[in-house]
């Protein structure tokens, strides 16, 4: 398997699954939600993430929340983090807890 693979599987949810719970995810991840997971999917711009409790989304980890020096973390890794948005994609944005800098 390449490096960097999309997320996929016949446990994941389609688009228009994402689509239709939308508004079930807004309501079930409110900004601040602490969330576990585990990476599904890696791309140079971050890493994309099935949250626990919540089959019906998926989030994104970007790199622009990842401090220098560190690296995304590995397909299938699990993960913790922190919802801070909701993009008009469709998508929970994360930031890792292990990205957090004492600066914050």
């Amino acid at each position: 398997m390449d490096e960097y693979a999309w997320p996929t599987g016949p446990d994941l949810p389609t688009a228009g699954v994402v689509l239709q719970s939308w508004a079930a995810t807004v309501a079930a991840l409110p900004v601040g939600t602490h969330i576990t997971g585990e990476v599904i999917g890696r791309q140079p711009f971050g890493v994309f993430i099935r949250m626990d409790g919540v089959p019906n989304a998926v989030a994104l980890a970007e790199i622009t929340a990842m401090p220098l020096g560190m690296e995304l973390p590995a397909l299938g890794a699990s993960v913790e983090g922190e919802v801070f948005w909701h993009t008009h994609n469709h998508q929970v944005r994360i930031r890792l807890d292990e990205w957090r800098t004492s600066a914050e």
